[in-house]
């Protein structure tokens, strides 16, 4: 009788030890694997990579589009077409430059700057004080910072030696240049942040959205911010997506719409499989305020190895600072009038601000896992899982015949095109080597069901679905799987 695949794939796991879910104390991800799977299995790759490379800029492959695609999707279902009160943008990138001087950009959107006169480096000042002296740097001055440097006699981290300039102010906005030539052109920014355009589209959306306050502006794109010292994989980004909201409230009840949107946070990271374990929320001091905020959070996560825990989202109370800039520099009025209460207002703004790239980061880094076990000759073997929430995971299923014979893959070729065509999902389809084999490739992927078509599928007309978080088998009748399977992703 023809083996069927618990079978096959027994021999290869039969003898695995019982496992405990990885604790903090035996994490095993590290930033180096997750970045060494990624480009072996499509997820990310280095940007510009036959050439050597373009320092941090990052390449999504094609099951990393998936992912990301699926958390901007899970995303905008959540917030936008979830919610009556919630609206879509889609803005340019290119704004006029007046837009950056109301905003307070072009004054205030500076990272403090310093040299090593001996080997060219550049640095944070910020991120040398907290990282090699272990002191807050947050809401200091450069000069204060430089007064910090001095007297810690602090060396270059690249040369080792003691040739630090001062701290300076550097403005993080990339410049570019709209005309034919440079010299009578206009000076434009690429935006650092997807937020203006909502408020200076904020006018047009109350006259033709049919919104009332409170109500929500949501936009998904692209900012860049020529940061000084980026880097840990795709954590900062020269260019990167953001996933925001502008929240326009009545001026008295900003506080308890924070709140809301602090909670409905929380629950975004439950959806998409984020543990607890390693997500704090952290208040910002008074004198680390942004100049536009009266109340900051971070959702900060713990990153492995040296990094520690760092700003995953945020959250703050943008008051009407916004609104109110541009009104100045506009010359528009954009006073909200309040039927229901016959008065007029600026709105104060609730911002929820999630990293699109740093979400992915988080989910490879969280789902990461290994356990040991022994390969068919009884040697030590490692499996590589990817748990991630089959809400993101890029592929939902895969579709495996047990050997490459014709009658298995027609049966496989029918099941395939079935899932695609009813539930609208991407399934893999692999044939190429032992069933073992293909089990891990889709472990590490994170593909959370293995469909397999074996000789007894021909007679009994069912497959066997493999689990990916505990190996569980079970047997299906292949009428019953799409409908199984769009269960299994609800």
């Amino acid at each position: 009788m023809t083996a069927t695949p618990k079978q096959v794939f027994d021999s290869v796991e039969r003898t695995q030890e019982s496992f405990e879910p990885m604790t903090e104390t035996t994490r095993a991800v590290t930033m180096d694997k997750i970045a060494a799977l990624s480009k072996r299995r499509g997820i990310v790759y280095p940007g510009s990579d036959i050439y050597g490379g373009l320092a941090n800029t990052w390449d999504y492959g094609p099951l990393g589009a998936e992912l990301k695609r699926n958390v901007k999707n899970l995303w905008w279902s959540t917030f936008v077409h979830r919610r009556r009160n919630i609206v879509g943008l889609d803005a340019g990138i290119l704004m006029h430059p007046r837009v950056w001087e109301a905003s307070g950009h072009v004054q205030n959107f500076n990272d403090p700057l310093v040299d090593c006169k001996t080997c060219r480096s550049r640095f944070r000042a910020d991120h040398l004080i907290e990282e090699r002296l272990g002191q807050k740097a947050e809401g200091k001055s450069p000069t204060e910072m430089s007064a910090i440097l001095r007297e810690a006699n602090l060396r270059c981290p690249n040369c080792g030696n003691p040739t630090l300039t001062d701290a300076r102010q550097f403005n993080m906005m990339f410049r570019t240049m709209i005309g034919p030539l440079e010299e009578t052109g206009t000076e434009v920014f690429l935006r650092p942040e997807t937020a203006q355009a909502m408020f200076v589209q904020y006018k047009n959306v109350v006259a033709t959205g049919r919104v009332k306050v409170p109500f929500g502006i949501a936009q998904i794109g692209k900012a860049f911010r020529n940061e000084i010292t980026p880097g840990n994989f795709i954590f900062r980004l020269l260019e990167f997506e953001q996933m925001e909201i502008e929240y326009f409230v009545k001026p008295e009840e900003g506080d308890s719409a924070f709140e809301a949107w602090l909670s409905d946070m929380r629950g975004w990271l439950r959806m998409i499989g984020v543990g607890e374990d390693h997500v704090r929320i952290r208040e910002h001091d008074r004198d680390e305020l942004s100049h536009y905020s009266s109340r900051t959070v971070d959702f900060e996560y713990e990153f492995p190895g040296s990094m520690g825990w760092r700003e995953l989202y945020g959250l703050a109370n943008r008051t009407d600072f916004d609104l109110g800039q541009h009104q100045q520099f506009s010359g528009e009025d954009l006073t909200y009038f309040d039927q229901a209460e016959d008065r007029r207002y600026l709105p104060h703004v609730i911002e929820p601000t999630f990293g699109v790239d740093r979400t992915c980061l988080v989910l490879l880094i969280d789902a990461y896992d290994e356990e040991q076990t022994v390969d068919v000759n009884g040697k030590p073997d490692t499996r590589v899982v990817l748990r991630l929430h089959p809400r993101v995971a890029p592929y939902k299923a895969a579709i495996l015949p047990l050997m490459k014979k014709p009658e298995l893959a027609e049966v496989a070729r029918r099941l395939f095109d079935r899932l695609g065509e009813e539930i609208e999902v991407l399934v893999d389809y692999d044939e190429s080597g032992n069933i073992g084999r293909r089990y891990r490739r889709q472990d590490e992927v994170g593909t959370p069901f293995c469909i397999t078509v074996d000789f007894d599928s021909l007679e009994d007309h069912s497959v066997t679905v493999r689990h990916r978080d505990d190996m569980r088998q079970e047997r299906l009748r292949i009428a019953d799987v799409p409908e199984w399977l769009a269960e299994q992703l609800r």
